[in-house]
């Protein structure tokens, strides 16, 4: 088997690893890609942040160069139908010669290989530290003032990426189980439809600035290097032009836990907090050293009601998971977590923005 070239810079690796011999797939990938690496001297470590996907680091253990550390990334089953495979390559490819994502190695059939950024991703507790949390404002404002060419749509993806995910939603779920527990939390995929035309009102009315946007700053697609002092983003599988707010906002509901059974509330970040992340955002953004104190509050409103946006984003997201995932992770609990948290602050946040 042989390597393809799509195009100048471009691996292609017609493989496709199976759920049942990862291994055995990653080491043919391998053999193509780095094939004077001896295979007994690779060794594997699965990193366990992600939900959806499964990542493996891949170190020559003879070796102590980074560059002899790739990172494979499996899709999980039937992600294609909720993410854009052709996007999110372009997207690694035009950041990372920008120097604001890692290299791509290579495509493969269910995947794709990557250069491999050393550092720790963030916590409930890094996330708050005060020489970290500036860096991720700046990457996410260098980030923000990316431009990807005329041919790329600037429409915000919120909208057409919510709408997407509804029409996935079956009217009667696959098993019993799971449409008596559909029904009983969330009611109807018509009602969650009818919520979402109302949100939508409320909230197109933004003057939220479209920027090129993550959209998934999740703690584990956050990577601090403490030797050098910075930090990037991983994970670029829902990067789009989005709301300046959405992204912010989206990256604040993140700091109130990694898992389930951790998730508090009581952990979302304060406003002095929010406003001083805000700030430090705003002078990398706007290439000033002092923002004024009416661009901070504006962004901060913006930030509280596209929070809503992203409460209802991964929630439909996640009960698309719910009927089509084969991991083991409870994705109808996640939904009901994100959407009771929406219908808690819908009222406050709409009445105070609006």
């Amino acid at each position: 088997m042989s390597t393809v070239c799509l195009s100048a810079g471009d691996i292609y690796i017609p493989i496709q690893i199976q759920e049942s011999d990862i291994y055995g797939g990653i080491n043919l990938l391998l053999k193509n890609l780095r094939p004077t690496w001896p295979l007994e001297n690779v060794k594997f470590k699965v990193f366990t942040d992600g939900i959806t996907n499964k990542l493996v680091c891949c170190q020559l253990s003879t070796s102590h160069n980074e560059n002899d550390i790739v990172l494979v990334r499996i899709y999980g089953n039937k992600t294609d139908l909720l993410i854009d495979r052709k996007a999110e390559v372009r997207n690694i490819k035009t950041l990372s010669a920008l120097g604001l994502a890692p290299k791509l190695y290579a495509v493969f059939e269910n995947g794709l290989i990557y250069q491999y950024f050393p550092g720790d991703t963030l916590n409930i507790e890094t996330v708050l530290d005060i020489k970290i949390w500036p860096l991720v404002a700046k990457q996410m404002a260098k980030m923000h003032r990316v431009e990807l060419g005329k041919e790329v749509q600037k429409d915000p993806m919120v909208w057409d990426k919510i709408e997407q995910f509804l029409s996935l939603l079956p009217e009667k779920f696959s098993t019993e189980v799971k449409h008596h527990r559909f029904v009983s939390s969330f009611g109807s995929v018509t009602k969650l439809r009818i919520e979402f035309e109302r949100l939508k009102s409320h909230l197109i009315k933004t003057e939220s600035p479209i920027v090129f946007a993550h959209n998934d700053l999740l703690l584990g697609n956050v990577i601090f290097n403490k030797d050098e002092g910075t930090i990037s983003f991983i994970d670029y599988e829902y990067a789009s032009y989005n709301y300046q707010a959405f992204d912010i906002a989206n990256h604040f509901n993140e700091f109130v836990g990694l898992s389930i059974e951790d998730i508090d509330y009581q952990r979302y970040p304060s406003k002095d907090f929010q406003l001083a992340w805000i700030k430090v955002y705003l002078s990398e953004y706007l290439g000033t050293m002092t923002p004024d104190a009416k661009s901070v509050d504006t962004v901060y409103e913006e930030v509280q009601k596209l929070s809503l946006a992203s409460h209802f984003l991964w929630g439909i997201w996640s009960l698309v998971q719910f009927e089509h995932s084969d991991i083991d992770f409870d994705f109808g609990r996640y939904a009901e977590i994100r959407l009771q948290r929406y219908y808690q602050t819908k009222n406050d946040i709409l009445s105070v923005c609006t």
